[in-house]
């Protein structure tokens, strides 16, 4: 092998003077203090800020229902539910969903879960369906001594359909199944009070 060819073969390996080994450290220690002072900015207002708390609001659905009862025709339902319920909304909507006319209240359960009740006396297939977001029929569930249709969508909420005097009643959310039989049965029992 020819010396040419062997110094071709070898590598060449740099060799900076103390200066540039200097400079070339440089550029990634300010990287790294312009990383740092960032992280600390930003970390100072997050950790000064308390954590807000859940602010729960209960709205009277019974002075709602009652204010509602004159349009609707009907005693819109305000079921007595136990210690740890609240409700969230409560409105009567004239021309809702498909031009049916429906009674809402948004109940939050102990457990934090959603659940709404939909009340009307113009239930419709295509007003059901989409009442319990077009969620496949399931089976039956037995609540407040009533047979109450049980739909689950794929999304993992849940609804129950009652059909009961003229009145169709839809419950729909991701609440565990007891925390609905609670008030299915409490809706159960005022439909009979009425």
């Amino acid at each position: 092998m020819s010396e040419q060819q062997q110094d071709q073969e070898t590598p060449v390996t740099p060799v900076l003077t103390p200066k540039q080994a200097k400079r070339a450290n440089a550029s990634v220690i300010g990287m790294l203090i312009a990383t740092g002072l960032t992280l600390a900015l930003v970390l100072v207002p997050v950790l000064l800020n308390p954590t807000p708390t859940a602010q729960t609001r209960n709205v009277d659905v019974s002075q709602i229902a009652n204010q509602a009862a004159g349009d609707a025709g009907y005693a819109p339902l305000a079921p007595e539910l136990p210690e740890g319920w609240s409700s969230n909304y409560a409105r009567w909507e004239a021309a809702g969903t498909s031009g049916v006319p429906v009674w809402e209240v948004g109940y939050v359960t102990p457990g934090s879960d959603f659940i709404s009740l939909a009340q009307t006396d113009a239930g419709n297939p295509t007003w059901i369906a989409q009442m319990s977001d077009n969620a496949k029929v399931a089976g039956e569930r037995a609540a407040g001594g009533s047979t109450w249709e049980l739909r689950d969508s794929e999304e993992g909420e849940a609804s129950l359909i009652l059909e009961q005097d003229g009145m169709t009643v839809v419950l729909s959310g991701e609440a565990d199944l007891a925390e609905f039989d609670v008030l299915a049965e409490a809706v159960v029992r005022e439909l009979g009070n009425k």
